[in-house]
């Protein structure tokens, strides 16, 4: 496959809602390690709602679909998910406006762009122990596959390994963003929750989508 179609997309982030939704509750256990506990409640409530919208979106443009979802994800998940998710959100649709097709190059852009967003939001990066430790190795991935002409297909399943080894390390790192951070070294041997949601986000995605 050498494209993914603005339909493919859509399929993209129905399955995200619903692999978010399915782990509510798991994702709360994680973030209770070191968290609030909130994390999974508050992610969820944003894309059960994007759902409950789903048929009011437009969904030939790439950029509007994922800005709107942006949208409804920003006012509507709690905690920080919403300005972080939905600043990732935002962020990709604005890369992506006007498209109708998404080439790997591109959605490696479209991936930067949400880590961009992310970043100039929160002003995490890389070994902050946060989602951005999944997200950041999954789109480096993106842009070597795109460099060495891989299969669309085949090189989200390498990005999907690679945000969950990234995920993975977390365990390894002291937190130094939000609530863990206060635990300061105790926090060490608890993977971060949304770098963990990230893992198994694309891994869910990768597995089940299909044109």
């Amino acid at each position: 496959m050498e494209k993914l179609y603005a339909s493919d997309i859509v399929k993209i982030i129905d399955l995200m809602a619903e692999v978010i939704i399915e782990n509510e509750v798991y994702f709360c256990e994680l973030d209770s390690a070191a968290g609030d506990g909130d994390f999974g409640m508050s992610l969820a409530k944003g894309f059960k709602i994007l759902r409950s919208e789903w048929a009011g979106l437009s969904k030939e443009d790439t950029g509007l679909f994922l800005k709107d979802c942006g949208m409804i994800i920003t006012e509507n998940c709690g905690g920080a998910s919403g300005p972080i998710w939905g600043s990732a959100f935002r962020s990709a649709g604005k890369y992506a406006e006007g498209k109708t097709e998404i080439t790997l190059e591109e959605m490696s852009g479209l991936l930067q762009s949400a880590v961009d967003g992310i970043q100039k939001r929160g002003g995490a990066k890389l070994g902050d122990k946060t989602l951005l430790d999944a997200l950041i190795p999954a789109t480096e991935s993106l842009k070597i596959s795109a460099k060495e002409g891989e299969d669309i297909l085949d090189a989200m399943k390498k990005s999907a390994r690679e945000a969950v080894e990234g995920a993975e390390k977390t365990k390894l790192i002291v937190a130094s963003k939000g609530r863990a951070s206060y635990l300061g070294e105790r926090s060490i041997n608890m993977p971060d929750a949304g770098a963990t949601a990230i893992g198994i986000i694309f891994t869910y995605i990768v597995n089940q989508f299909k044109r």
